[in-house]
């Protein structure tokens, strides 16, 4: 069993379906709309960026293309491997296994934070953002993306999935800690109905998958996020 940083939230998804979870990264956002929002508020060319809970590091090359520095931190010893072998060859990019709750890094250190999808963030994650706080520089930002489950199909998708989960009171949380919600409306683009199957079958039990993939045809799904900023 992959060593598991302290404190960590499972991600079940990407822990147990990392190459399927590729795929969903592949198939996120094709027209550019949250990189562009992203820089909007604060550009990272030059910058230190820490992709926070960044999985396998999909989105290193990226940032690396840019930035003077960029630091990958994922609690999953077996996804920050794979992280280190796909930016071997990546001289600004470094990547360390680390929780949220504790992250490897001196204060004041960072410049642009990217949080994707990391289900440590929400109601309760207050020591992780904590050590957000601590880590970034001033001028500096963080930007936390997660669903809006109020709209798009994708939205409709999430609370069928997760009834409990309660939009408003995510709201409030980010609110209250001084973050400003930007929504966007995205899309999932797949290349084949496997492909978009496969994802589905990991995103959601066996049954409501089922149902998604016979009732929406196709391989593009509308999907409403949220972007969560903040400049320190």
């Amino acid at each position: 069993m992959a060593e598991i940083a302290p404190g960590a939230v499972p991600s079940p998804n990407i822990w147990n379906s990392p190459q399927v979870y590729e795929l969903e990264n592949r198939a996120v956002d094709p027209d550019g709309v949250l990189d562009a929002a992203m820089r909007a508020i604060r550009p990272w060319t030059g910058a230190t960026v820490l992709d926070l809970g960044c999985g396998t590091g999909f989105h290193l090359p990226h940032f690396a293309a840019e930035a003077n520095r960029v630091i990958g931190i994922e609690p999953h010893a077996g996804l920050a491997g794979a992280a280190a072998r796909r930016v071997r060859d990546l001289p600004n990019v470094t990547v360390r296994v680390g929780a949220a709750q504790a992250l490897p890094l001196p204060d004041a250190s960072v410049d642009v934070v990217h949080v994707r999808w990391a289900y440590f963030f929400g109601p309760g994650c207050e020591p992780g953002l904590a050590e957000l706080d601590r880590v970034v520089r001033r001028g500096g930002a963080v930007f936390v993306i997660d669903n809006d489950a109020t709209r798009s199909t994708f939205g409709r998708w999430f609370r069928r999935g997760l009834p409990k989960y309660d939009p408003e009171a995510v709201e409030r949380f980010w609110t209250r800690r001084g973050f400003t919600r930007e929504p966007l409306t995205i899309r999932w683009s797949f290349e084949n109905r496997e492909d978009f199957a496969s994802v589905l079958r990991i995103e959601f039990p066996a049954d409501l998958a089922d149902e998604f993939l016979r009732e929406h045809p196709g391989l593009e799904v509308d999907y409403a996020v949220n972007l969560w900023w903040r400049c320190a």
